[in-house]
């Protein structure tokens, strides 16, 4: 998978504006993506230096359209951790 493939978009909420004092930013990752993958990816795509990844998965919801019935899509949200003396992704500063 290409890096651009494996990091979909940032999640740019309350909390994950809060984390990132504290050098961590989070992503929306490929579902197939697994913990390297995703560090890989970060550090070419944004050329910093990733400390740790912690990885959520999220199921699917279920909802009704009438007598219809299926579930959303399954989600998989990256929280990357970058080294002490790595630069901050310029892509977020406000």
């Amino acid at each position: 998978m290409d890096a651009r493939e494996i990091i979909k978009r940032p999640v740019i909420t309350e909390r994950s504006t809060d984390l990132m004092t504290e050098k961590k930013y989070t992503f929306e990752v490929d579902v197939r993506a697994n913990k390297t993958q995703v560090k890989d990816a970060v550090e070419e795509i944004f050329g910093v230096k990733v400390e740790k990844v912690n990885v959520q998965n999220y199921k699917g919801k279920f909802k009704r359209m009438g007598k219809f019935g299926g579930y959303t899509n399954k989600r998989r949200k990256a929280i990357v951790k970058l080294t002490a003396d790595s630069k901050e992704i310029e892509f977020f500063e406000v």
